[in-house]
């Protein structure tokens, strides 16, 4: 690899460019670097190229060489877009490993980690440059054709190019018309990302002058709208040192015309400049606090720990003060002059999070998350590359970004499963790039939650992590009291209010009267997960998916989660006539409807994906409950992670069994961590919370580890299990999805994948088998799982196996039809 700047080669040398284009190719292409970009071209730039007949990418420049590709001439590249490289070089090398870990194409990363603001638009036009001369009668016959072309029209597809030129290959000539700057490519110019620029207003210098100013105001004595405004004027400026226009029109509530009056007079001077899209915090900084006894202990053992340059992994129970601890870390990587990265599974939790770092450390923090639009997203990474945010607060895509000078990463809720990106590639845990991306960066990383996953703990244990407990509450505020509602003998004793047994209705009722707060968990949004009719049994179903569909009262329609489907509910059954129609289950919306009728009084609220989806939903909610103005809190997952209230007494976890009954190998996993999770939120100030979980198996094993905080309980019984099994932390998981419209053909190709696939690693291959869902979107789907031992066996080599076989199975014509997903540590 040649060195980051080209500036050592003076001689007249051809460069020759590897780039990265943003498309699921195998391979790196290269270019050739016009002799004019040999001093200014660098790894990680932008350039634009074109690749295919009638196609021009944004790609990011990967290696600088001399040497020419040996099996096709290399096409020059069409313009550089960067001044300086965009992605640093440990950035690439990030990529390459999650490219080779992940099993997906470097394209398919360079996708997913540039904000959309930073690639070109798609689709490729041409316009005509009005600023430049040119004498047509130097063009040639088809030159001609295309700039009178695009005199009548003002911009040109490449296909409009095609047609004008009745001919394919036009990329030729687009570029010969660029290079002579006749015509402008349009993405060029539309380049996404755009400073945001806003108008400041200065009063002209003569008047710091206390004269000057008296007499000013006695000429405008006649004009008394312009007067005014300038009195607003006056007052803002004693208290801050610059004015926008907005700012100054909305104080004042003038009008447009009595602004520009001032303008017009030289009175006032307009000044436009760049600013940055998120508002300053308006916290008083938090400069000094104390660590609890435990805390300082845990915090002296962690940094024992980093010292030793071992991941660390906190194991703190519910409300024992981690954060203060990360905030402690946080402060002396700062104090080194080095960045910090604190990852959160969720945009739920980003919102109570950004409030308190940002009263610890003012505006150093920078929020990168989903929910961002495209510009903000570009601004927190040119600010990041710039090392001008000090602390980056962020959901999975944040390990992305440019750090200039990373010196801890703090993955928080380290066992969520929302750190894995599912779809589209590259399926990434982030946990564990995180992993990978201190190493790169030679900076230190812990790993904090109050039920770690089975395999970081198990990491723990084996001394590959350094494992410190914090097992007391901050403020020796005791765990919450955990009882179950045994639901079969509240249906015999016809206790139960709809779906609430009537231990917790009791409970919800004496916690309102003490003007406490409630959440209630539900792991299922929508009214109710399923129709039925009563006289033959017919379910809706998705006309895409093999799914039912979920009824939601909001729009009154029926709706398939996996693609999107809806349809309008019925009353009469579409099979047999029945109005016997009936409603299977609940949801969290049906929860929200039905505690509005049994206590009229309460206010209540909905956190899950319907009720958040506006970019400020999680924040309203979080901030609405924060100040009491809702009683009751009925949620999904989302109010289990991290939330933290201190007027919240009770919780309710209505379907323990739903959780305990699915079908995976981490089920008991999952459902201790959800139910522990969500009995944290409860009592996390002076006095003890309660916890009501109500479940058909009250006596299950995992319930009462939950009762009783047994997680090392858990832990042995699920290495146990998963010893026996075959399943991580003892093994690895690859997970491959062949999908094809055609049954008859996913069947085929399945089988023949299988059996390629078991010649050489064979009982590691299990399946191929229909999944729990055997077709989303229309296409039908079959599964192979690859068991492969962590010990004794080189994971590269069965990698290089997969991808061997599926090359073979692309060989194959009657296999080019379907699709092949693959998935490492899948779950």
């Amino acid at each position: 690899m040649l060195k980051l700047h080209t500036g050592e080669y003076n001689d007249r040398v051809t460069l020759f460019a590897e780039v990265i284009l943003p498309l699921a190719i195998s391979r790196n292409y290269t270019y050739r670097v016009p002799y004019e970009y040999n001093q200014s071209i660098q790894i990680g730039q932008r350039v634009v190229v074109q690749f295919g007949k009638n196609k021009i990418y944004t790609a990011l420049v990967h290696q600088l060489t001399t040497d020419a590709p040996a099996l096709y001439e290399a096409k020059y590249i069409i313009s550089i877009l960067d001044e300086r490289p965009l992605v640093t070089e440990n950035q690439l090398r990030l990529w390459q490993w999650i490219s080779s870990y992940y099993m997906c194409y470097i394209g398919e990363v360079m996708n997913a980690a540039l904000p959309t603001a930073m690639k070109l638009a798609s689709e490729t036009k041409i316009l005509l440059n009005r600023e430049q001369e040119f004498d047509k009668n130097l063009l040639n016959d088809k030159e001609f054709l295309v700039v009178e072309a695009l005199e009548v029209k003002d911009e040109l597809s490449i296909n409009d190019v095609m047609k004008v030129l009745g001919q394919k290959s036009v990329m030729p000539l687009i570029k010969s018309l660029t290079e002579k700057q006749i015509v402008l490519i349009s993405e060029e110019l539309n380049n996404r990302y755009k400073p945001k620029i806003e108008t400041f207003v200065k009063l002209h210098r003569v008047y710091n002058d206390q004269n000057q100013l008296k007499e000013l105001f006695s000429i405008l004595e006649r004009a008394p709208k312009q007067v005014d405004l300038l009195m607003v004027y006056l007052r803002l400026s004693k208290m801050q040192p610059s004015i926008t226009k907005k700012q100054l029109m909305e104080e004042s509530g003038s009008s447009p015309a009595a602004f520009n009056a001032l303008v017009e007079k030289d009175i006032f001077r307009l000044e436009k400049k760049e600013v940055s899209r998120f508002s300053e915090p308006e916290i008083e900084l938090i400069k000094n606090y104390t660590l609890s006894a435990a805390q300082q202990t845990a915090f002296e053992e962690i940094s024992e720990g980093l010292s030793e340059k071992k991941p660390v992994l906190l194991h703190g129970v519910t409300a024992s003060g981690k954060t203060q601890i990360y905030i402690k870390l946080i402060e002396n990587c700062i104090k080194e002059g080095r960045q910090a990265l604190y990852l959160l599974p969720e945009i739920a939790l980003t919102a109570q999070m950004i409030q308190r770092l940002q009263a610890y450390f003012g505006d150093n923090v920078g929020v990168y998350h989903s929910k961002y639009n495209d510009n903000e997203r570009a601004e927190v990474w040119q600010k990041t590359l710039n090392n001008q945010y000090k602390i980056i607060l962020g959901a999975r895509s944040s390990v992305f970004l440019p750090y200039a000078n990373l010196g801890l990463i703090i993955v928080d809720e380290e066992h969520e499963n929302s750190f894995k990106q599912f779809d589209p590639a590259p399926r990434y845990n982030a946990r564990d790039t995180a992993l990978f991306l201190a190493n790169l960066h030679g900076s230190n990383i812990l790993l904090g939650s109050a039920t770690p996953s089975v395999e970081s703990y198990y990491n723990a244990t084996s001394n590959r992590y350094k494992l410190v407990s914090l097992n007391e509450r901050f403020g020796g505020v005791q765990l919450p009291e955990i009882q179950v509602a045994d639901l079969q003998q509240e249906r015999k004793q016809k206790s139960m209010r709809s779906h609430f047994s009537g231990l917790l209705y009791t409970e919800i009722e004496l916690a309102l009267n003490r003007k406490e707060q409630v959440i209630l968990f539900q792991n299922r949004r929508g009214y109710a997960p399923m129709l039925m009719c009563g006289t033959c049994g017919f379910t809706p179903k998705c006309v895409n998916c093999d799914i039912s569909l979920t009824y939601h009262k909001h729009d009154n329609k029926l709706h398939c989660h996996y693609c999107g489907f809806k349809e309008d509910i019925f009353y009469r059954c579409p099979a047999c006539g029945s109005t016997q129609v009936e409603q299977k289950g609940f949801g969290t919306e049906k929860i929200e409807d039905e505690l509005a009728i049994l206590l009229p009084n309460a206010r209540i609220a909905r956190m899950d994906l319907d009720s958040t989806r506006s970019k400020y939903g999680y924040q309203q909610l979080i901030n609405d409950f924060e100040e009491r103005k809702i009683d009751i809190l009925v949620g999904t997952q989302m109010v289990t992670k991290g939330l933290d209230f201190e007027n919240v007494s009770l919780i309710g976890v209505l379907n323990a069994d739903a959780m305990l009954n699915y079908p995976d190998f981490r089920a008991f996993e999952r459902s201790y961590q959800l139910m522990t999770q969500v009995s944290g939120r409860a009592g996390r100030r002076a006095s003890r919370g309660k916890v009501i979980v109500q479940s058909n198996q009250p006596n299950h094993k995992v319930i009462e580890w939950v009762m009783y905080n047994k997680y090392d309980q858990l832990f042995k019984s699920e290495l146990a299990e998963r010893s026996g099994f075959q399943y991580p932390p003892f093994y690895r998981l690859i997970q491959i999805d062949i999908k094809n419209k055609d049954l008859n053909q996913v069947n085929e190709s399945a089988e023949f994948l299988a059996k390629e696939l078991k010649g050489q690693l064979g009982k590691r291959v299990l399946g191929p088998e229909f999944p729990l869902i055997g077709r989303i979107r229309n296409y039908y789907i079959k599964t192979l799982l690859i068991k492969v031992e962590k010990e004794g066996v080189s994971i590269t080599k069965v990698k290089q196996v997969i991808q061997a076989a599926i090359d073979l199975f692309y060989t194959q014509k009657e296999n080019r039809n379907s699709l092949i997903k693959i998935d490492v540590d899948p779950y």
